[in-house]
């Protein structure tokens, strides 16, 4: 399906409220004046509020894209849609991406 394209700048949450930043962001294009993301960057998660392994399996620390466009690379990696699919690690929820560019879709 088609979805805007992922960027530096898009608010992308895990499921605990704990915001995600992109590792390695693709300056090779961009989207608003702001770097896309490829399928193969880690993102990195602050502030997830999962409890630790005594109440629950931790916080969200990292999380990891498991889908991304089919038709749209940059380098030869697919890059982020907002309907991308990932995994967050420990916890195994999804990041949420709530907030993106509106201009470039991607498929």
């Amino acid at each position: 399906m088609p979805g805007f394209l992922l960027h530096l700048g898009a608010t992308v949450m895990c499921a605990h409220a704990g915001q995600a930043m992109p590792v390695v962001p693709n300056p090779r294009v961009l989207v608003s004046g702001q770097p896309t993301v490829p399928m193969n960057s880690l993102y990195v998660v602050a502030g997830c509020t999962l409890p630790p392994p005594a109440a629950a399996n931790g916080p969200c620390v990292t999380a990891q894209y498991i889908t991304a466009a089919t038709r749209v690379t940059s380098n030869g990696l697919p890059l982020l849609l907002i309907d991308s699919q990932a995994i967050c690690a420990p916890s195994g929820t999804p990041l949420l991406p709530t907030v993106t560019q509106t201009r470039v879709t991607g498929m």
